[in-house]
């Protein structure tokens, strides 16, 4: 069921065009799931390994080879599937999806179209100001990817590379329930860290273990509506489909692009044509690749060689029970137990890594005081040298024996960060170095209180300043801090500074 207590956003519009046109999007992301071995062999799927190096016979398509599935990846498709909160199939069945490409040796992809094993679902995105949408999830199923073709590495020959060939991917289509560019970047963030909260698949974009393939249609307002209500696709518009995006500003930029193409073809009395395009980020263009193909044109029939998959309701509920606790479920459980902001319960919740290194820090300690660390210093050096967690050089107990320090008061908020600077490039026991380098902070109020005298002695003309105006007494502070190398404890020199200059 849908959680309709979130409000719903207004839909996307373009500015410009003669009407105000709405967007309605509808997303086929495929995450490649995260095992050591393919989806109906035991090959390798080793990423960067040398071309054609991880290819098992049956991945090549030689005579007589046949399927084995493998159960882990079957696993993992449960497992997705329980994170999205969707039905699962216990009888599914594999089909035979046929078309011709070079990097595709059987000359058909085993695929499940007409019986997937999970079923409807559901992922809440929240958006960047204060609301959300619940976009439906309409089905997964398991899929073989195919290999990578490579055009520049001879000006007359192309390449073939199998390696990927073979790897389970789960193709995850939604309904069309995004409504603009943002939203489905959003959608993207929030299924990657589903997946990668659960295990199922890394989300690398980059290596290309998690891209989209995003259909976009225009239509006038209100047609929307009518379609929920009756969810005849009649009242949308034709969609076009952009493939292999794995960029979310791409993504972004691609829908915008394809919206006020199609835009202008409908204003301009055209019709708008379904088919598959390319996005090219160079010309900021959408590009044909040819008109969108039906399952017909694919001739589906039954895989002959795997029969149907049947799964036991007791081993989904075994795989269920130990399902990890999920983002949302964290964020509300992080501001709860740690009394965090909405906003840095999402930033530490964000990278399944980060929160798990967060809750190291916070353990027996100041939530809030453990999550400024880690948001503003830990992460903000990270980011400024464009690292993440993985490669932290100070590990959860270095940056918990920091806030230690504070806590007790043996050193100030500023001496902290000049430790943590110190941890961060040379390493170490920050007691130890706080010990050996002499970096307490000075509590003996009489030395404090002797240093402070000395500067009021020395500054007749400020301190009759100060008693006028006592807003300046903040100078003898600064004075105070400096004369002690800025070790004296700020609580004591500020109660000192007051009392004597009667403040």
């Amino acid at each position: 069921m849908l959680d309709l207590t979130y409000e719903m956003p207004k839909p996307k519009t373009i500015a410009g065009a003669k009407h105000d046109w709405e967007l309605v999007i509808g997303m086929e992301v495929h995450a490649q799931v995260s095992s050591n071995a393919k989806l109906f062999s035991g090959a390798s799927t080793q990423f960067g390994a040398e071309p054609n190096s991880n290819v098992a016979f049956v991945d090549a398509a030689m005579p007589g080879m046949l399927p084995v599935i493998n159960e882990y990846c079957v696993e993992q498709a449960v497992r997705t599937g329980l994170g999205l909160k969707a039905e699962i199939n216990l009888k599914s069945a594999f089909d035979r999806k046929n078309y011709f490409y070079p990097d595709l040796p059987q000359g058909y992809q085993i695929s499940q179209l007409y019986q997937p094993i999970v079923g409807e679902g559901e992922v809440l995105v929240e958006l960047g100001d204060g609301t959300a949408r619940m976009v439906r999830i309409e089905r997964i199923h398991m899929e073989q990817d195919a290999g990578k073709s490579i055009h520049d590495m001879d000006p007359h020959m192309s390449f073939v590379d199998l390696n990927r060939t073979g790897v389970c991917l789960m193709e995850i289509v939604s309904r069309p329930d995004i409504r603009g560019p943002e939203e489905a970047a959003a959608y993207i963030v929030k299924l990657r860290q589903i997946l990668r909260y659960l295990g199922t698949c890394d989300g690398n974009m980059q290596n290309g273990n998690l891209r989209a393939d995003v259909n976009v249609s225009i239509c006038l307002p209100g047609a929307y509506e009518k379609y929920q209500e009756t969810q005849d696709f009649s009242h949308l518009g034709t969609r076009c489909e952009i493939k292999n995006m794995n960029s979310m500003r791409f993504i972004q930029q691609a829908i915008e692009v394809e919206a006020r193409r199609q835009i202008a073809i409908v204003e301009g009395g055209g019709t708008v044509d379904q088919e598959t395009r390319l996005y090219d980020p160079d010309k900021g263009e959408t590009r044909s690749m040819r008109s969108k193909e039906e399952a017909h044109d694919y001739r589906y029939f039954p895989d002959p060689d795997l029969l149907p998959l049947e799964i036991e309701q007791a081993w989904v509920d075994d795989i269920a029970a130990k399902l990890p606790e999920l983002p949302d479920d964290k964020k509300s459980r992080f501001i709860s137990e740690f009394g965090l902001t909405d906003y840095d319960a999402s930033v530490l919740t964000a990278e399944v890594e980060s929160a798990a290194y967060f809750e190291e820090v916070a353990k027996g300690r100041s939530g809030k005081l453990a999550a400024n660390w880690v948001i503003n210093e830990l992460f903000g050096r990270l980011k400024k040298e464009d690292h993440d967690i993985t490669v932290s050089p100070v590990s959860p107990a270095q940056l918990g024996g920091i806030i230690d320090l504070i806590s007790s008061d043996a050193i100030s908020g500023k001496i902290a960060k000049d430790l943590f600077e110190i941890v961060y490039t040379e390493g170490g026991d920050p007691a130890q170095i706080v010990e050996e380098r002499g970096m307490k902070q000075v509590t003996d109020t009489g030395a404090i209180e002797t240093a402070l005298d000395e500067i009021i002695a020395a500054n007749p003309a400020q301190v009759e300043k100060a008693k006028v105006n006592p807003k300046l007494a903040g100078w003898f502070v600064g004075q105070v801090m400096k004369a002690t190398g800025g070790k004296a404890n700020p609580k004591a020199v500020n109660e000192l500074v007051s009392k004597k200059l009667g403040s």
